[in-house]
């Protein structure tokens, strides 16, 4: 068989008949591969195992299988690794995600082009239809996980994914999550393992009925970032033997910047920074207040400043010691968040009443100062050690890749 698609369901007796009928009309006339249908229940409590039990008796090539765990990634665990289809995809039960997507979505991965292809809601030609709490949410989110994680993948969350068998049966070992965060860490692990990725913007319409706690599954998500980021820094998750295995070898990276490349690059960074700063911060000023909003401003901006200074500014690339100059990176946000909270607190001392254009320029200048210390401790500091490794040993090895200086 060429394609098999899971919809995990949980308590959705009202949508189920509707959505899997359309899904395979659609299948029937769109896609002229072999294909089953799967309805991974996961423990719902309602009538939707009774609906989908009629469902997979009636229709042609539709399944239908019952897990006593609750958890979507514990339904697309039990379902891919049970299945025995060369491309493995998995969609929302709402059908969000226009129908129309979803031959491109698997012809990359049945062609063999790529090993994971995924809908993306955040590409200039994608039209999504959702409320501006959940829009910023999901752009805050992708933005702090492709700085923080050094991933290239636009939209961790939407539900409209695909994978090749053979490597899901490679990846789902080391994923840790049964839950929302099950797909995001699959990303994470098949990115850093060299495997390609394929993207299509995606029309997307948000399920106005959607029962997701959007509070709880950003809270869950911020937690399997850091536990993810911890066991690639400790190298539980054998990303190089995986790339040894499915990897795909990447560009040679160009050379590294000289010094006054360096202060030009940074410059360059510091002031696109400052921008992003700036808008942050009259965008959160309002609903935080104004330390709420400085902190949050400055940790999104010190985070992007820290990837881009660390690619762009200094030529690092790869994944070697990233985690640990992100971590070092906060350090520095952290002093610098003293000095413009400090200059803050100066000023409404000063003048309790000031507007909120006085803040700015306050935090403007303080913000200036605060980007020149960045570039004395991350040169001096941060990325020191990628320098030292640099020299050659004394038994004559060439010199690891690093800064040059």
């Amino acid at each position: 068989m060429a394609l098999e698609i899971v919809v995990p369901v949980f308590n959705e007796q009202s949508v189920l008949e509707k959505s899997i009928t359309k899904l395979a009309n659609y299948l029937l006339q769109e896609m002229p591969s072999t294909w089953q249908i799967t309805i991974a229940d996961n423990a719902s409590t309602d009538n939707t195992g009774a609906i989908g039990s009629r469902l997979a008796a009636q229709l042609p090539n539709v399944a239908y299988r019952r897990l006593e765990v609750k958890g979507r990634g514990f339904a697309l665990r039990d379902a891919w690794s049970a299945s025995s289809a060369k491309v493995l995809a998995y969609l929302d039960v709402d059908l969000s995600t226009d129908l129309a997507a979803l031959p491109p979505l698997v012809a990359p991965l049945l062609s063999g082009h790529s090993d994971v292809s995924i809908g993306t809601r955040l590409g200039q030609s994608s039209r999504v239809s959702r409320g501006p709490k959940r829009e910023f949410i999901s752009r805050a989110y992708n933005f702090l996980l492709r700085r923080t994680m050094q991933v290239r993948f636009s939209d961790a969350q939407c539900g409209f994914k695909a994978i090749r068998a053979d490597v899901a049966k490679r990846l789902l070992p080391h994923i840790e999550d049964n839950g929302w965060f099950f797909d995001t860490e699959l990303l994470i692990i098949a990115e850093r393992s060299g495997l390609r990725i394929h993207e299509i913007p995606v029309d997307w319409v948000d399920d106005p009925d959607s029962r997701v706690n959007i509070k709880q599954t950003a809270v869950d998500d911020l937690r399997g970032l850091v536990r993810v980021a911890g066991a690639l820094l400790r190298g539980s998750i054998p990303v190089q033997a995986i790339y040894a295995e499915l990897g795909r070898r990447p560009i040679v990276p160009p050379g590294r910047p000289s010094f006054f490349g360096q202060v030009l690059r940074f410059g360059l960074v510091g002031g696109a920074s400052t921008i992003a700063f700036a808008l942050l911060y009259l965008a959160l000023q309002a609903p935080f207040g104004a330390q709420q909003a400085n902190f949050l401003a400055l940790l999104l901006t010190a985070v992007g400043n820290t990837a881009a200074n660390r690619r762009f500014t200094f030529g690092i690339r790869g994944p070697a010691k990233l985690f640990a100059h992100q971590l070092q990176g906060l350090v520095v946000f952290v002093l610098a968040w003293l000095i413009t909270s400090s200059s803050l607190a100066i000023l409404h001392a000063v003048n309790p009443e000031a507007p909120a254009n006085h803040e700015l320029m306050m935090l403007t200048a303080a913000n200036i100062l605060a980007t020149l210390m960045r570039f004395v401790l991350l040169r001096a500091w941060v990325f020191r050690a990628a320098r030292a490794e640099g020299r050659p040993s004394a038994r004559g090895l060439a010199p690891a890749p690093g800064p040059v200086h």
